[in-house]
């Protein structure tokens, strides 16, 4: 599937009350810092941060759904008040169907943002498939969406704008960051 155009665009966004996203290659670079003493390192964005907080300002939830388990996913979720982590998945399509009966929602309710071979079947059932410009061929073919930047460089913010805008909640969200120092 080509990008969405504006219209179907408009009708996907409209509905989307979480945005599911995957981890590695989404919200970090793909890149997986180990070092000597084993501890694990990723590189979170901080236009990503700011994305979720206005994405919850609006009144709407968020979930992780990693192939991976690192401890600093936990961390970041906390700070990013990420409603929902799942982590160490094998099948994430199993994974989606069990968050959509724990949110009460339809599946075209749901964005998801993912990168790679695992996230396809999430991609393929969700409201809103999203990628980063990075993402593998078949995941750009199967997304609505392909942001601008790579994963780990602000894609969940591009994604997040995209359906705020849509939805018409982006300016009164944006309202107290656009005025003037006093």
């Amino acid at each position: 599937m080509a990008q969405a155009s504006p219209a179907e665009l408009a009708d996907r966004c409209a509905s989307i009350d979480l945005l599911a996203v995957d981890v590695d290659g989404v919200l970090t670079d793909g890149v997986i810092a180990i070092d000597d003493d084993g501890i694990e390192s990723k590189h979170f964005h901080v236009r990503d941060g700011l994305g979720f907080a206005l994405w919850h300002r609006a009144g709407k939830r968020s979930a992780i759904l990693s192939g991976r388990a690192a401890r600093v996913v936990e961390r970041r979720a906390i700070e990013l008040k990420i409603g929902h982590v799942a982590q160490g998945l094998a099948d994430k399509g199993r994974a989606f169907r069990e968050l959509l009966d724990r949110f009460g929602l339809e599946a075209r309710q749901v964005c998801y943002v993912g990168d790679d071979l695992i996230d396809l079947p999430v991609l393929r059932a969700a409201g809103l498939a999203a990628c980063p410009a990075d993402a593998i061929a078949e995941v750009r073919e199967s997304a609505q969406v392909v942001t601008a930047v790579p994963g780990g460089r602000g894609a969940v913010r591009e994604v997040v704008e995209t359906i705020l805008k849509a939805q018409g909640l982006w300016h009164d969200l944006c309202e107290n960051y656009e005025a003037p120092a006093t």
